[in-house]
């Protein structure tokens, strides 16, 4: 996982066009204006990702990551083992139950988010009549 979120993270900076952060990180005022949009089926077509898209790309790596981050640190209380066990001794048992239950908490946020996700990309390939998911696996997309 942690190579997984570097890659995603590395690529965001060094990735094709549209991969790039700045080719869709917006202000939040940006992604309502588009919630909105969409909402009327006014929605602007995007290229690359759409303000909510990107959001989502931002929303899921901080989760992912927070999730990993809360698993490593319960792992290494619980077994003493992993990159963060050195910690492990000087973390108190109430503690390591905050760690568990935000660990638990991420990895469901995570899988809410994910959800989310699916829905987006049905509601923007009907409104704008393309199959995103195809664009996602082959990085090419058609111009409206």
């Amino acid at each position: 996982m942690i190579a997984l979120i570097m890659l995603r993270l590395v690529w965001g900076f060094i990735g094709s066009r549209y991969a790039r952060f700045n080719s869709f990180v917006v202000r939040p005022r940006e992604v309502f204006k588009y919630l909105k949009d969409v909402m009327k089926f006014k929605a602007k077509h995007y290229l690359g990702h759409n303000p909510a898209g990107g959001a989502m790309v931002i929303t899921l790596l901080i989760s992912l990551t927070l999730t990993l981050l809360f698993g490593l640190l319960t792992f290494g209380v619980n077994e003493y083992s992993g990159p963060l066990a050195g910690m492990a001794f000087s973390i108190s048992e109430p503690i390591a139950n905050i760690f568990e239950d935000l660990h638990e908490f991420f990895a469901n946020f995570t899988l809410f988010l994910i959800v989310l996700h699916v829905i987006g990309v049905a509601i923007a390939s009907f409104q704008h009549r393309e199959n995103l998911v195809k664009s996602m696996i082959t990085g090419y997309k058609k111009l409206i």
